[in-house]
């Protein structure tokens, strides 16, 4: 539990600040990285599990994904850069399916590694790549949303591990996750969504306190539910954490689990709520 408090204490506001000031450069560099160590632990999830996947296309297509992002939303879209996003996913398509079709790849594994990689890429890599025009697409209160959506998620989880742990007697989904119960996640929701209010209330002091609130209760079930989705992926390779990287919170992954749903989420609420 001390590991987990002073792990959390360094990082916490470390990546607190990344998220909502950092210049784009550095935003953009340290997205990178946490995709591709996030790549890594998923990897060694796929290899103990009995999958062969193309782990180096991986590595190649996450930080692809993220420039793309950039060049959709930071340069006028003429024919040359629209869809860029699009262009990166059909070259890595390509790229997964031929590359599986090499001599030293087992044609009985070709399905399974292909759709491994596929799956990486996209699960990790293309939903978090959402974060930059999520931060910079220009529209309003961008820079608050995105700070929104790191602190809705972190306390959800907080809240959800300690009511868990301490009164926590109902097991949520035991087939994927032994150590969740309905009370931990019934809090994580509650702990959320409370936490997004008082932000939008006295930090963010936004007008629209009604939709923070819609907000924020999408955010802490994103969260809860991409939690859910590396449990189930831990359980398959038979590994209780993704990786030793974060004292007392196991590997990379099992951080940002929650953010991987989230974010895309977020994104889909507020293009359909421009549209309305």
């Amino acid at each position: 539990m001390k590991l987990r408090v002073l792990t959390a204490l360094i990082l916490g506001p470390a990546m607190l600040w990344v998220i909502g000031w950092a210049p784009k450069w550095l935003f953009v560099l340290v997205l990178i990285a946490v995709i591709e160590r996030g790549l890594a632990e998923y990897f060694q999830i796929v290899k103990h599990a009995g999958f062969s996947a193309i782990p180096a296309l991986g590595y190649f297509a996450a930080p692809a994904l993220c420039l793309a992002q950039i060049i959709e939303w930071e340069y006028p879209p003429p024919a040359a850069v629209a869809g860029a996003t699009a262009c990166v996913l059909i070259v890595v398509l390509v790229f997964v399916v031929l590359l599986g079709l090499q001599r030293k790849v087992e044609l009985r594994n070709y399905l399974s590694g292909t759709a491994t990689t596929l799956f990486g890429v996209m699960y990790i890599g293309f939903m978090l790549s959402w974060l930059v025009p999520l931060r910079f697409s220009g529209f309003p209160d961008a820079q608050q949303i995105t700070v929104l959506v790191f602190l809705v998620v972190a306390f959800s989880d907080i809240f959800a591990y300690l009511i868990g742990k301490l009164i926590g007697r109902t097991l949520l989904v035991p087939r994927i996750s032994p150590g969740k119960t309905l009370e931990g996640s019934i809090a994580g929701f509650v702990g959320g969504l409370l936490v997004g209010v008082v932000y939008a209330r006295y930090f963010w002091r936004t007008d629209s306190l009604k939709k923070a609130i819609l907000w924020s209760a999408l955010i802490a079930i994103a969260a809860q539910l991409g939690d859910l989705v590396e449990s189930a992926m831990k359980r398959a390779g038979d590994m209780k954490d993704s990786g030793t990287l974060l004292p007392g919170h196991g590997g990379l992954l099992d951080r940002i689990d929650s953010l991987i749903l989230a974010v895309p989420v977020m994104w889909i609420t507020i293009v359909l709520g421009r549209s309305w």
